[in-house]
């Protein structure tokens, strides 16, 4: 039986002329896992980001965050830095406070500094608490919210036990694809990456699809935000993949 490996997912909005769009990644076709599909920025959950020294270095959950963190479980630290940490690493978009302000790449030294850091960190020769200690940051924990867990279901050849979030993109942050594990990146809003799925342009997992369609019936970011935000029921999905799959 294939274990599970627990895994953090962060859906990142913006607001757009009409609506709002979401931050998406183009995995390569390499890749063991999604080959070619578009994704939200996500991954495994490490050792390192369960630590208490985190705890030092990041702002919330808040008291409205608090059935978010029952949901969570014992393991609430760990889910959450990880979605961040997935964020800045496939996607370059840290959210974080630097001063009491949301961080904002503020000039070209400063967004190719931050750059360099992506790689040792996916590389595992530098941590996000060691990124943060550098620059004087607190993680914004306060401005991710839980809303829904997938198991992969039994049968694929990697399975996963994620928790999804959703948070508004740092101003002054446009976001990049890797240019390793992803090879493209485009903010496009719900609708329309959900129509060019059934035009067969845009490749979606299933759970990817099932959650821009649910993000599809709001009419703007903070709507969806909010909604996450009051949230009290975070539904688990489990699916099954037929008989003859």
């Amino acid at each position: 039986m294939q274990p599970i490996r627990p895994a953090a997912t962060v859906i990142l909005l913006r607001e757009a002329e009409r609506g709002f769009e979401i931050f998406m990644l183009k995995r390569t076709s390499r890749a063991s896992f999604a080959g070619g599909m578009y994704v939200f920025p996500g991954g495994r959950v490490d050792s390192d980001d369960h630590l208490h020294k985190y705890d030092a270095i990041r702002t919330g959950p808040s008291e409205r965050q608090a059935a978010q963190a029952e949901a969570l479980g014992a393991e609430w630290r760990g889910y959450w830095i990880a979605g961040i940490r997935e964020s800045f690493e496939e996607a370059g978009l840290l959210l974080a406070y630097r001063n009491g302000a949301l961080l904002s790449y503020a000039d070209a030294r400063e967004r190719r500094r931050f750059a360099a850091y992506r790689q040792p960190l996916h590389g595992r020769d530098l941590r996000l608490f060691d990124i943060c200690q550098r620059e004087g940051l607190k993680l914004a924990v306060d401005r991710i919210h839980f809303h829904s867990r997938f198991v992969t279901p039994l049968g694929r050849p990697r399975r996963f036990d994620t928790r999804f979030f959703i948070a508004a993109a740092p101003e002054g942050q446009a976001g990049r694809h890797d240019e390793h594990e992803t090879v493209d990146s485009v903010w496009v809003a719900p609708d329309e990456a959900l129509s060019r799925h059934q035009d067969g342009a845009f490749g979606l997992m299933n759970v990817t699809r099932f959650q821009l369609e649910g993000l599809a019936r709001h009419r703007s970011a903070q709507g969806a935000i909010d909604a996450a935000a009051g949230n009290r029921h975070f539904p688990v999905h489990r699916p099954v993949l037929p008989p003859d799959h």
